[in-house]
């Protein structure tokens, strides 16, 4: 028994598409979720997609324009991916700016898994995008790649001025291990007792 305007009612149960749709968008979460730990396999998968979006591009000689609006796409993916979760120009500084300051981690506006996918996404629409002949919209390409170059120099120049302004690296390779203190003739890293 269906209620207003088609919506399954409390009493009844929902509609088989419904069901379905719930059933696939459970099942991409879950392998979504498989995927996570993967970090090496996830961006060389994309690295493969976004190959052959290149690829397409090249042969069809066309689609600057969908090109062009995913590099600022993936530009702006960067610019949070490399932003403090906390912006310290506006919420006063959150990351230590002196050696005697709190320790405070490194968070991400955009952590990498939601950047990894966000950009996965976006070349898997443009490559379908290439097969529409609609947006293939005629224009001089190397204005475009000239004034992307300009846009990403200067934003990237900006960031980095805002990494050394609050003295924040967004990258860290692995956790960070300490030795302890070493005895005068001791060959060990750790302090015994």
């Amino acid at each position: 028994m269906n209620g207003v305007y088609g919506e399954p009612s409390v009493l009844g149960g929902a509609s088989p598409a419904a069901k379905w749709r719930r059933d696939v968008d459970t099942r991409f979460q879950f392998y979504l979720d498989k995927s996570a730990p993967h970090l090496l396999a996830r961006w060389l998968g994309t690295l493969g997609v976004a190959a052959i979006y290149v690829l397409r591009v090249y042969y069809l000689n066309g689609f600057y324009i969908v090109t062009y609006g995913l590099g600022i796409y993936v530009l702006n993916l960067l610019i949070g991916f490399l932003s403090p979760q906390v912006d310290p120009e506006s919420d006063g500084p959150a990351l230590p700016t002196k050696g005697n300051d709190e320790f405070k981690p490194f968070i991400r506006r955009l952590p990498e898994f939601k950047f990894w996918y966000a950009l996965a996404k976006a070349f898997c629409v443009c490559f379908f995008m290439t097969f529409f002949s609609i947006f293939d919209v005629p224009v001089f390409w190397p204005i475009l790649l000239v004034y992307w170059a300009v846009l990403f120099t200067l934003t990237m120049k900006r960031q980095v001025k805002h990494m050394i302004k609050y003295r924040y690296v967004p990258f860290s390779l692995g956790k960070q291990r300490y030795t302890g203190r070493k005895k005068p003739g001791d060959k060990g890293g750790a302090l015994r007792d």
